[in-house]
Parts: structure tokens; C-alpha cells; sequence
């Protein structure tokens, strides 16, 4: 019976012998994402920089909501937020906080009414201060630093020593660079970009683990080969599994990038940022650090990969 592989079974590609050319990648990705976080800084949405809510019903029919997007985008305000809630005539919009105090405020309100006119009812107004907006800051990068240690205690206790740093060093490059993605590309950074960086974080747990198991595994079963051969045949093993992951995952993806609109893009774009640098990070960062450290019954490699 035919079976579709998306890797042969007798594969034995030598990915350890790429390690020289990953690891200076990784290093200047890593430097790029630091220099543009500190230098450039986070595209900041209006849940953490501050704002106006207005919400809305349509007086009669649905709310339009690209119709509402256009308006925004005309009204020189910013960033014009626009989601539906509840049912298909209830709106909001989310201005961002402009400068001049509360009179800027009063009067991108007043802008906003008379741009919508009568088809809309405005049933609440509130404004998000710089105060509300900074706990929000804290309270989201607390709960990211708690989840990372919460994972990292896992990883410690889970796996001895060396495959733990391993993994430990492999979660963080890869919470690093979706940083910098973020700061590179200016994504607006508001409550889903938090959701999504902690998404990424369970990606790239996800795939180490498996690589780092199926490491575990081979080591009991050929204790007489070198630490890269071992780790060669381990992501070989698993390949088929790693690349149905991050294809469907990224599929799936896609159609939330092109169908789901402009509320989930940032999100959608930051996971897929995440599943590739997820899946890069367990076979060329995770994995080579064990032929430097060794591993439970193997030292250290002292031979280099075989051609």
C-alpha cells in the first residue's frame, strides 16, 4: 500500500555539519532584534499607549465595517481601530491618544460623529489614559515573564542537565527574535501580540521537546556513536513529523493573515514569524548545543561530523 512521505524513512542528511553557519546567524539576528527593540521600540496599540472607545449600533442594518475603516483612515487621527461585538450592529472604534490633552481628545470624538453621522448611534464613550494603558504594560509583560519561567522550570526538572540549557537557550532565541520582529517590522503591538508571543513560546516548547526525546531515545540505543551522529539521526527521524507541523500550522495561518482582518493581522503574522523560527531553533540551536556540552553517558564530541 502506498504511503505518501514528506522526508524517505532511509533519509540521513547531515544537519549538524550547518551548525558554523546557524549559529552566527542566530547571533546577528539576536543583536538586530536587541538593537531594534532598544532603538526603534514597539509599535505600541492603543490597549497599551492610550485612547478613546466609542461604541456604536447601527441604526438600521448591519454596521459596515469597511465602511467605518475608510472613514478613520480619512480623519488624519492615526491608527483608527474598528471591530465588531455582540451582534451584527454593534461597533467599536479606537482612536489612539492624541496630543494636546483632553480638548484632542473631545475633538477627535467630535470629528468621529460627525464623519459616522446618523447611522450610528454612540452609546458609550471612554477614554483610556496613559495611567490604565501603562498597568496594562506591566500587568502583560508580567504575565509574559511568569509563563517564560513557568515553561524553563518545566524544561529544568523535565530533561538532565545539558538538555535542559539546551532547551532553555532554544525558548529564549526564540522569544528574542519574535521580539524583534515585532520591533522591526512595527507590527502594532497591543493584547493579541501578548497572546501570540506566549503561543510561540509553547511552539518552540512543542518542538523541542520532540527533538530532544527522540535525542534521548537513540543515546540509550547507540551509545557508541559520536553525540552527532546521534543528534543527525534523531532529526531525521522526526522530520516528516516537524514539516507537517509547521506546514499546516502555516496554512492555517495564511488564512487568518488574508481572511481575518486587520484586528487578528498582527497576531496572525506573529505566529507565523514563530513557526518558523520555532521549528529552525530545535534542529540548529537546540540540538548543536549538545554536541558542546555532551549528554547523559556522551561527553563531548571530540570528533568533527562525518561527511
Amino acid at each position: 500500500m502506498f504511503r505518501f512521505r514528506l522526508a524517505p524513512d532511509d533519509m540521513h542528511f547531515g544537519f549538524m555539519r550547518l551548525r558554523r553557519l546557524s549559529y552566527p546567524f542566530s547571533a546577528f539576528m539576536s543583536i538586530a532584534s536587541v538593537v531594534a527593540f532598544l532603538v526603534i521600540g514597539l509599535n505600541f496599540g492603543i490597549d497599551f499607549s492610550g485612547g478613546t472607545l466609542l461604541e456604536m449600533r447601527a441604526k438600521s442594518g448591519h454596521a459596515d465595517l469597511a465602511q467605518l475603516r475608510q472613514l478613520g483612515d480619512k480623519l488624519g487621527l492615526g491608527e483608527v481601530e474598528v471591530q465588531a461585538f455582540g451582534g451584527d450592529q454593534d461597533v467599536t472604534l479606537r482612536v489612539r491618544l492624541q496630543p494636546g490633552g483632553d480638548k484632542a481628545q473631545q475633538d477627535a470624538v467630535e470629528k468621529v460623529k460627525q464623519a459616522v453621522g446618523d447611522g450610528y448611534e454612540f452609546r458609550r464613550v471612554e477614554v483610556v489614559g496613559p495611567r490604565v494603558s501603562g498597568e496594562l504594560v506591566q500587568s502583560g509583560t508580567l504575565g509574559v515573564v511568569v509563563s517564560v519561567l513557568a515553561v524553563l522550570i518545566y524544561l529544568w526538572f523535565r530533561y538532565e542537565w545539558q538538555l535542559a540549557v539546551a532547551a532553555v537557550i532554544a525558548t529564549m532565541h526564540d522569544l528574542l527574535l519574535t521580539v524583534g520582529f515585532f520591533a522591526i517590522t512595527q507590527l502594532e503591538f497591543n493584547i493579541t501580540s501578548i497572546a501570540a508571543i506566549l503561543t510561540v513560546v509553547g511552539l518552540s516548547l512543542n518542538e523541542t521537546v520532540v527533538v530532544l526525546d527522540r535525542i534521548r531515545e537513540i543515546l540509550k540505543k547507540y551509545r557508541r556513536a559520536s553525540m552527532t551522529e546521534i543528534i543527525d539521526m534523531s532529526i531525521n527521524a522526526v522530520l516528516s513529523r516537524t514539516i507537517m507541523t509547521a506546514t499546516t500550522t502555516t496554512l492555517a495561518l495564511l488564512a487568518l493573515v488574508f481572511f481575518g482582518g486587520h484586528v487578528i493581522q498582527s497576531f496572525s503574522l506573529a505566529m507565523m514569524w514563530g513557526v518558523i523560527v520555532a521549528t529552525y531553533s530545535s534542529v540548529f540551536i537546540c540540538s548543536p548545543i549538545l554536541i558542546y556540552l555532551g549528554a547523559p553517558g556522551h561527553g563531548p564530541d571530540s570528533k568533527p561530523p562525518a561527511p
